[in-house]
């Protein structure tokens, strides 16, 4: 059995830093992921370079045989030189192969160990369901995962794949698709409330309308200008409107917010006006 380190054994973490480093790759953050890689996973130079080849579409060095320092030192090569982007491809590549190979235990801790060490250099990505997604402050992280979690226990599985769409959308680069997140993420939050209503075919603004209290007052206004913004900047989009990341980030939170409300809620407190 695998000893865990001091500050696991003891709950001991460092506070976490704002998040500053999302549409790069610095140096450090590629050396972290080697060493994670080959130091803690304990996987040889040989795995890494194969899945860091194929992320980068190169055939490995024939001239390399041994392990240290040779092929070591080919997989810090590539490495350093790989674009930005194809760093989190290989994260990514690296978890669905050790998946591939039935490695599930040595897959998590490498969830767990890249998410940790996300946390605390400050990179705004995390793992989910096996791919990488835009890490906002904690206030978002705990409003999405509550909601798809609510409703994958509610069996609201539509609902829970067009939140997870929204954040798709948000953590797309280098454009964010800022449209799509709004439309997603109100889209999770229109199937939730049809499904605590029992109106399957509503709209989300004749729903608020009908439902008055399908929120407590006066937060159900609150909703009701969501809407309001989401038809203005995603449904029915004009020339010259536009939205930024941070507002966005903020619908969805609050969308997912919503969702995981009405998802909780037990059918004789779905009785609405």
């Amino acid at each position: 059995m695998e000893q865990k380190r001091f500050a696991e054994r003891h709950g001991f973490s460092p506070e976490a830093p704002e998040i500053n480093i999302v549409d790069d790759a610095p140096n450090k953050v590629r050396d972290a992921i080697l060493m994670i890689a080959e130091g803690e996973l304990n996987l040889s130079p040989s795995t890494i370079r194969g899945v860091l080849c194929t992320v980068l579409r190169t055939l490995p060095d024939g001239s390399n045989w041994s392990e240290y320092p040779n092929v070591w030192g080919e997989c810090q090569g590539l490495m350093a030189n790989a674009p930005w982007y194809r760093v989190y491809d290989f994260i990514e590549a690296l978890y669905r192969t050790l998946v591939t190979s039935r490695q599930y235990g040595q897959a998590k801790r490498w969830t767990e160990l890249i998410d940790e060490y996300f946390v605390e250099a400050g990179v705004g990505w995390r793992f989910v369901d096996g791919a990488l997604e835009r890490r906002e402050g904690d206030a978002f992280v705990t409003a999405v995962d509550q909601a798809r979690g609510a409703l994958d226990q509610s069996g609201q599985k539509t609902a829970h794949d067009e939140l997870s769409e929204a954040l798709k959308d948000l953590s797309r680069r280098p454009t964010p698709d800022l449209t799509g997140a709004i439309q997603h993420s109100v889209a999770a939050l229109e199937c939730t409330a049809r499904e605590a209503t029992g109106n399957p075919k509503a709209t989300l603004g004749d729903i608020l309308k009908r439902y008055a209290d399908i929120v407590p007052a006066p937060l159900n206004t609150g909703l009701e200008k969501m809407w309001g913004y989401s038809s203005e900047f995603a449904r029915h989009l004009r020339e010259g409107r536009s939205t930024s990341e941070r507002e966005v980030a903020l619908v969805v939170m609050v969308s997912a917010a919503v969702c995981n409300y009405l998802a909780g809620l037990k059918p004789k407190d779905r009785e609405t006006s």
